[in-house]
Order: structure tokens, then sequence, then C-alpha cells
């Protein structure tokens, strides 16, 4: 059974948002390529990542 995988072997990002690296999900499988936030909290305050600092 190959379905075993590290956690360490998952994609990674890192989120806009809160600069942290996020990891691949399973319910991200069908739209991995979309996923730009670590989470919903992150994809809220997303008009303050691009704001002026």
């Amino acid at each position: 059974m190959g379905r075993d995988r590290a956690k360490s072997d998952l994609p990674v990002k890192v989120c806009p948002v809160c600069q942290r690296p996020f990891t691949w999900r399973k319910k991200w499988a069908d739209c991995w390529d979309q996923v730009k936030y670590c989470s919903e909290r992150c994809r809220r305050r997303r008009s303050q990542a691009s704001g002026p600092e």
C-alpha cells in the first residue's frame, strides 16, 4: 500500500498575509493551484497584506 506519505513530502506554499508556510491538505486536492491563503482568517485579511506600510 503506497498511500502513506510523510508530511515532509507534501507540497508547501507560503501565505502572503502571515508569511507562514502551509502544507497541502486533502480538501485542497482538486484546487491546490488556486489556494493562496493558509486559512479563512488570512483570506479575509488579504487586503492588509497588499496595503501600504
